[in-house]
């Protein structure tokens, strides 16, 4: 597939790294962002890679220039992380909702994300899931009550009646009470704080009044709440009331038995999609029966008691301009297609990434070849067929630095690793940023010291608060900057992360953690590609990469791991099958459940395996403890006891494990 970034996406890119230095934009200029929307084969990003795609992606679609619609979030990139890494942080936590030039603040309550389908057929697996929930908490099905909704493509928010929050990370959002301050209605003329909702305007208004001066209505949302001063055609639609705060308790709704809506699918969802005068993205289904949404909870990234249903697709015959190559972080030369401007699903398409120089050789991609664009969900631009073909023009050296470029299976790859200007400047952002202990050295900063000379990581700590403010830095922001490297040292990170932010192919958190499980930090560059392998989840192909990878950043390890960094050590777990049989909880399955007093759950999880349990997050007829902290209701104790699961207090627990 190929991503078009239009110029208008470019800007607000470009601004919001101005504004914020920790962006996961990381300064990677237009080749480094187009570069990570160019893979044709998805599972060839690293980790890392594909963490930034999703950071990125999300991030400009909340600041209203989206690149990529919610299906190929979901169903491409979001899906092969959670392939790849089950429990990773990201799946289980909601894709922020923020504004860069605000401050975080707590949440009156969690806001989280929703879970989505794209066909009938997962909705009635969800159904299933209702169902099995019911069963296991003795709710009769019959009494299941099915709520359907709009679900709003607007900005998320909560209202509390004195302040209004972005939704942020769900947990953490930003104070935009002044959306209402500027005059900002509830919809329906309803009144404060009716807790959370979405920032959105009407269609009609749009098309009529604004379609001549934004490129879609995301634009307008983002800036309704903007810290600068309101456009003037913006403050114009919130004083007119076409620009509102809409709760979602008083949404358009419908509301019948788990048989109507299978019955009645299609109808129902096509009423409910057009009930509204605002810019509806799909509808949100969900169960109001309030044991059951106890019962089945959430995880950390969606209500497991509600899911979204999602549609959309249009497609036009566009002619390439121009094929551009950029360089990325890790020296791999993407194409980016500059394509005749087409207007599609309401916006302008401009450019649109290429998968890789093969797909440009073998496919004719050049001036004057004729591509079917295919835009789905009002959001994603992709080259879904070549239909006229060329002669393309395949460069043969890097753009960033100059030096002959090399084929690396599909890819075109800048062997200059040390020196290429966009190589270097990136690397030491994905340093910092993957740290992720300090805020002070996000893109602008690194920026500035790129343009100074400062190409290594052990060179940013060997500054001086002289030096920095001869680079053109304030005394206080050199005094602050010096005060940032030094506590990137003492707060304490993760091993695992801390060799993650050196950037190595496919070596991101996840196979870093498994790695040190069985050899320490030092003891890693001396291990061989045979030995590696031997350990669970590395192939040949990836321990052959990470061994290569690891070859190249050792001398840079060993210049910044020595500067006494408060490096939190991964337990080694390597044992012998004797030394396993007599571990206390070996051949357990566990689940903890409530709130824990003698830890968080996820230390005492992580204690569970090292003892030599499985740990699971619901219980099955295959669990043989469930542990119980506070806050824990009678229905998942009686659920777990018909099962036959030994329930046991988190004092009963603690003294089993001795």
């Amino acid at each position: 597939m190929i991503t078009e970034i239009s110029a208008q996406q470019l800007s607000i890119i470009h601004t919001i790294n101005d504004q914020d230095n920790q962006s996961a934009f990381s300064k990677m200029q237009n080749d480094e962002i187009v570069a990570l929307f160019n893979s044709e084969d998805v599972s060839a990003l690293t980790t890392i890679e594909l963490l930034n795609l999703l950071e990125i992606a999300n991030a400009v679609y909340r600041a209203g220039y989206p690149l990529i619609d919610d299906s190929e979030y979901d169903g491409t990139y979001f899906a092969e992380l959670k392939r790849r890494e089950p429990e990773h942080p990201y799946l289980q936590t909601v894709e922020a909702e923020s504004v860069v030039d605000a401050k975080t603040v707590q949440l009156p309550q969690k806001m989280l994300s929703t879970d989505k389908a794209y066909s009938f057929n997962e909705i009635e697996k969800w159904i299933k899931r209702l169902l099995k929930a019911a069963e296991e908490i003795n709710f009769d099905a019959d009494r299941i009550e099915i709520r359907v909704t709009p679900k709003l493509d607007g900005y998320a928010a909560f209202d509390d009646g004195e302040k209004l929050y972005t939704r942020g990370d769900g947990v953490r959002g930003q104070d935009i009470t002044r959306a209402f301050k500027r005059g900002l209605q509830v919809a329906g003329n309803s009144e404060r704080g009716l807790g959370p909702g979405e920032i959105v305007i009407k269609k009609s208004y749009f098309d009529n009044q604004l379609s001549e001066h934004f490129e879609n209505s995301r634009n307008i949302q983002a800036a309704i709440i903007a810290e600068k001063k309101v456009d003037i055609h913006v403050q114009q639609a919130i004083d007119d009331g076409a620009c509102v705060f809409f709760p979602f308790s008083q949404i358009e709704n419908w509301q019948g038995s788990r048989h109507s809506l299978v019955n009645d699918f299609e109808s129902i969802c096509e009423s409910i999609w057009n009930a509204v005068d605002y810019d509806v993205d799909g509808i949100i289904i969900e169960t109001t029966a309030e044991e059951l949404k106890q019962y089945m909870g959430s995880t950390r990234h969606h209500h497991r008691w509600q899911i979204a249903f999602k549609v959309n697709e249009d497609s036009a015959e566009v002619e390439v301009l121009r094929v551009i190559p950029q360089t990325s972080r890790t020296g791999r030369v993407s194409p980016v297609a500059e394509l005749q401007p087409t207007k599609l699903s309401g916006a302008t398409i401009s450019r649109a990434t290429v998968h890789h120089y093969n797909m440009v050789k073998t496919n004719g991609v050049g001036a004057g070849a004729i591509v079917q664009l295919v835009r789905s969900g009002l959001v994603i631009p992709k080259i879904e067929k070549v239909i006229k073909s060329v002669e393309p023009d395949l460069p043969n050296e890097c753009p960033s630095c100059s030096t002959h470029l090399i084929w690396e299976s599909d890819h075109l790859i800048c062997p200059n690793k040390s020196e290429c200007p966009a190589q270097t400047e990136n690397t030491l952002i994905h340093f910092f940023k993957t740290l992720g202990n300090i805020d002070g050295f996000g893109p602008k900063v690194i920026e500035k010291l790129h343009a100074e000379g400062i190409k290594k990581i052990h060179h940013i700590y060997q500054l001086t608060q002289e030096t920095l403010v001869s680079y053109g830095f304030g005394d206080k922001t050199a005094e602050n900057l010096m005060t940032q490297l030094r506590s990137s040292r003492s707060i304490q990170i993760e091993d695992w992360r801390f060799l993650a932010a050196f950037g190595v192919t496919r070596l991101a958190g996840g196979n870093c953690e498994k790695l040190l499980q069985h050899h320490s930090l030092e003891a890693l560059f001396d291990l061989s590609v045979e030995g590696m392998v031997e350990i669970d989840g590395f192939a040949t192909l990836s321990a052959e990469a990470i061994f290569e990878g690891l070859a190249n950043v050792k001398e840079e390890f060993f210049k910044v791991y020595p500067l006494d960094f408060n490096l939190e050590i991964t337990p080694i777990v390597s044992l012998s099958s004797e030394d396993e049989d007599q571990l206390v909880l070996s051949g357990k399955n566990i689940v903890f459940t409530g709130s824990m007093t003698t830890g968080s759950r996820g230390d005492m999880e992580k204690k569970a395996k090292l003892l030599g349990a499985k740990v699971a997050k619901s219980v099955t007829g295959k669990t043989t403890y469930l542990v119980t902290g506070e806050k824990v209701g009678a229905n998942k104790i009686n659920a777990a006891t018909d099962k036959g699961v030994e329930v046991l207090t988190e004092s009963e627990y603690i003294e089993l494990i001795g």
